[in-house]
Formats: structure tokens, sequence, C-alpha cells
């Protein structure tokens, strides 16, 4: 929310979304949304790809998201009990191909341009202060993806 209020003046006016603690999205609003946008930002708990349905995600055609920044990787109490149950259901290729690596070659391979994402496990706290980063390097600094990666390696 800080984020938003910051930067709402030049950039938050084209923004669409789901904030996830007002709901939950459906599979379809996760397709129209990447579909849709030239950059994607997801900040959330667990694996991303824990999230959506594989094999929908390595059908789709993803041509105009530019950008994808995945700050996810957080865990809970709450967000560990969940993902250990959705777990009990796949299939142990299936639960390592929501792995970090792999989401950033399916991502490539549906047609996002860059992939900006934790390898690890993270706290809130930590991902805070990367979008931050992120967000003062990309949108006020007008730094490349290449030169604001550098920033966060700092």
């Amino acid at each position: 929310k800080e984020i938003l209020s910051k930067y709402r003046d030049r950039f938050t006016l084209q923004w669409q979304g789901v904030i996830g603690s007002t709901c939950v999205p459906s599979q379809a609003e996760w397709e129209q949304l990447l579909t849709s946008c030239s950059a994607f930002l997801f900040y959330g708990m667990e694996r991303f790809l824990s999230h959506i349905l594989l094999n929908r995600l390595a059908a789709m055609n993803i041509p105009k998201c530019r950008l994808m920044i995945l700050l996810d990787l957080v865990r809970s109490k709450q967000s560990y009990q969940r993902i250990t149950n959705s777990d009990l259901h796949k299939s142990c290729p299936h639960v390592a191909a929501e792995g970090p690596p792999e989401a950033a070659v399916l991502l490539s391979l549906a047609g996002v341009g860059s992939v900006i994402a934790n390898q690890w496990y993270t706290t809130v706290r930590e991902n805070a202060e990367r979008l931050d980063v992120l967000s003062e390097s990309l949108l006020s600094l007008g730094r490349t993806t290449g030169q604001t990666v550098r920033a966060l390696q700092r």
C-alpha cells in the first residue's frame, strides 16, 4: 500500500491487480492479468507457481509482459500449512517444477522478457525492502532491469 501511494500520481493510474488479502485470484483472473500486462509484480507467500495451474501457464502466450517480478518465497505458519496440504496432492516432479529456476524458465518460454525473482526463502521484511529498492530504481530513477538487479545485490 505504501508503494501504491508513493507512486500514485505518476504510475499507478494504469496499474491493475488483485490484493490477495481482500480476495484470492481465480485461475481465470491470473490468466487475464498475465496476458494483458506489460509488467507483473507478485508479492506474496510461498512459491508463485503454487498459486496457478502449471499446465495452463505452460500453454499460455505472454509476449506483452516485458518484466515479471516475483517477490515470493515468504513463509508463515499459515502459508506453510497451506502449501504442505496442497503439495500432498501433487507428484514430486510437479512440486519441483514450482521452484524459482523452473518458474523463470516456464515464464521465459511463455514469452516473458525478463524475470526478477527470489532464489531462496526470505522474510516479509526483506521482501518489503526489495520492493522498495525495485520501485525506487525502476520507477523513480529510471534504471534498467540489469542496473536494478545490481542495486539489489548491493
